[in-house]
C-alpha cells in the first residue's frame, strides 16, 4: 500500500489525504506535506463552506491545508469585510486605479489573460513551478474549478487587461484564489488594489470575510497580507483577530 493510501482519513462521507513530503515554498529547509479532499464536481455547497471555514484553501479540484511535521508557520487568513480600516494609504491605491473598469468573465479563457498570466508570471515567480505552465495549464486552472468561480477583469480606459483575479464565491465571502496583473505597473499597486476591490464587492454584497489564504509570518511573500486590517486568522480556537 502506498503511503498516499495509508494516510487516508475518513470523515463521515469525506475522504482526507496526505501529500507526499516536498520542499517548502515559504520557508528554507522545511518540509511541505498537505491535508487534502478531492471535491465532487459540483461541489456540494454546504461541504465546500465548511471546508472554507476550517481554513481550507481550493487549487483545482482540490480543497487543502498545510498538515507539515514539526511546523504551523502557515495561517489561513480572512478580512473582516465590515471593520475593515481604510488607512489613507489605502485610499492612495484606490484613487491612483479609478480609472480601471472591473467586468466579470466568467470563466471564460482568453488568449489575452495567458498573455498577462505569462508576464506576471516570469517576472515574479520565475523560479516557481507555475513558470512551467502553458496555455492548457492556465486554462485548467480555471475550468477545474467545480465551486462557483469567477474571473474578475480590470481594464483601463483603452481597454487594456491590466490586471485579473480568480475568486471563488462563497456564501459567507469571497476567497481570492489566485490573482496576475501587469508587472511594468508597479505604481499602481494592483494586487493590493484587487484586494480592496474584492472588498469592496463583498460589502456590497453583505458578505462578512474576504479569504486571502495562508500567512506565513517570516515570508516576505506573505508579509502584503497583514496591511488589511482587522485581519482574523484561523487556530485550535477558531477565527480570533490578528494583534
Amino acid at each position: 500500500m502506498s503511503n498516499q493510501r495509508s494516510n487516508r482519513l475518513f470523515t463521515g462521507m469525506v475522504q482526507f489525504n496526505h501529500s507526499p513530503a516536498m520542499p517548502c515554498p515559504y520557508l528554507p529547509d522545511r518540509i511541505e506535506r498537505q491535508l487534502y479532499v478531492e471535491l465532487g464536481r459540483p461541489a456540494p455547497r454546504e461541504l465546500f463552506q465548511r471546508l472554507s471555514r476550517a481554513g481550507f484553501r481550493r487549487s483545482h479540484h482540490i480543497a487543502y491545508r498545510p498538515a507539515c511535521p514539526g511546523c504551523n508557520a502557515c495561517v489561513p487568513v480572512r478580512v473582516d469585510v465590515q471593520s475593515f480600516q481604510w488607512t489613507q494609504s489605502w485610499r492612495r491605491v484606490w484613487r491612483r486605479n479609478a480609472d480601471l473598469k472591473a467586468e466579470n468573465a466568467g470563466l471564460t479563457v482568453t488568449d489575452e489573460q495567458y498573455r498577462l498570466f505569462r508576464r506576471y508570471v516570469r517576472s515574479r515567480h520565475g523560479d516557481g513551478d507555475m513558470a512551467m505552465m502553458d496555455q492548457r495549464d492556465y486554462s485548467t486552472m480555471i475550468l477545474a474549478s467545480p465551486v462557483d468561480t469567477r474571473i474578475i477583469e480590470f481594464r483601463d480606459d483603452a481597454g487594456e487587461l491590466i490586471a485579473a483575479c480568480l475568486t471563488d464565491f462563497m456564501p459567507d465571502g469571497l476567497s481570492a484564489v489566485y490573482s496576475f496583473f501587469d508587472p511594468d505597473q508597479d505604481r499602481r499597486s494592483l494586487g493590493s488594489f484587487m484586494v480592496l476591490w474584492l472588498i469592496g464587492e463583498a460589502r456590497r454584497r453583505g458578505l462578512p470575510h474576504v479569504y486571502l489564504g495562508f500567512w506565513v509570518e517570516n515570508s516576505r511573500k506573505m508579509a502584503y497580507k497583514m496591511r488589511f486590517r482587522p485581519l482574523q486568522a484561523f487556530g485550535p480556537d477558531g477565527w480570533t483577530p490578528l494583534p
